[in-house]
């Protein structure tokens, strides 16, 4: 028998803020693999001194892809895909070595609690949020999405126990900055898939984003930080889509 052995797949750009923390929580994984996307802030030497084996792949290719090589990159029987802003809960990391052990399923979702600026996020569409991050090798890959990939496969996911703790928007600063990137891709991603944009799709649709955020999916019961992420998500989707209008703009020049 297949002796039962667990990696973990990581991407890196820049990750330095949370990565010993997210590393630590996975010191149990017989290997660790970091795809690092030309790093300038210490992510590769803190991934090192954690004992991950870093792999520097700086043609940017898109998430999905990105986190297919360090799947790739694992001789595991067992791989758990996880962001550098993530920590493994001790009661996640118990319900991962057993599942594996006594397996029911070959793809296993976690339950990711998400912090936003410091505030831990309970409504807005952020939670509950179950996602598919422990698998068996062979059994899923990610979609080839520049941004927004998924994890795919054909088998029913069962349910951990635990929490998956994610670190995503530290502060202010941090928001623009994925606000730009996440509007950018998402625009240059339905380009290519032949959408278009125009000023009166990009303010109809970010509106239509703070209400389903902040009405809808109850934003405002998480007070003041489910405001700003109706806002940031407005946002985002309003200038995807005027960004969307100027790719096309350019297209027919």
């Amino acid at each position: 028998m297949q002796e039962t052995t667990l990696g973990v797949a990581i991407i890196t750009k820049n990750a330095a803020a949370r990565l010993a923390e997210c590393l630590q929580a996975v010191a149990f994984a017989d290997q660790i693999v970091v795809i690092d996307g030309g790093s300038t802030d210490g992510t590769a030497g803190i991934a090192r001194a954690h004992g991950a084996r870093v792999i520097e792949q700086t043609d940017w290719p898109g998430f999905g892809p990105q986190k297919n090589r360090a799947v790739d990159a694992l001789s595991t029987s067992w791989i758990l895909s996880i962001d550098a802003d993530e920590i493994v809960s001790p009661e996640l990391a118990s319900a991962i070595r057993a599942a594996m052990t006594t397996p029911t399923a070959e793809v296993y979702a976690v339950d990711r609690l998400s912090s936003f600026c410091g505030h831990w996020i309970h409504h807005s569409g952020w939670y509950p949020d179950w996602i598919p991050r422990l698998f068996k090798r062979g059994a899923a890959r990610f979609s080839d999405d520049l941004v927004h990939e998924r994890l795919v496969f054909d088998t029913p996911a069962q349910r951990l126990d635990g929490k998956l703790m994610h670190y995503s928007y530290e502060d202010f600063e941090g928001v623009l900055r994925k606000l730009d990137a996440y509007s950018t891709a998402g625009a240059q991603q339905r380009h290519a898939a032949g959408q278009r944009g125009s000023f009166g799709k990009a303010l109809g649709r970010g509106t239509w984003a703070f209400v389903r955020t902040y009405l809808l999916r109850r934003g405002f019961l998480d007070g003041r930080a489910g405001f700003m992420i109706a806002v940031f998500n407005a946002e985002t989707v309003y200038y995807r889509f005027l960004k969307l209008a100027r790719l096309g703009e350019k297209a027919r020049r």
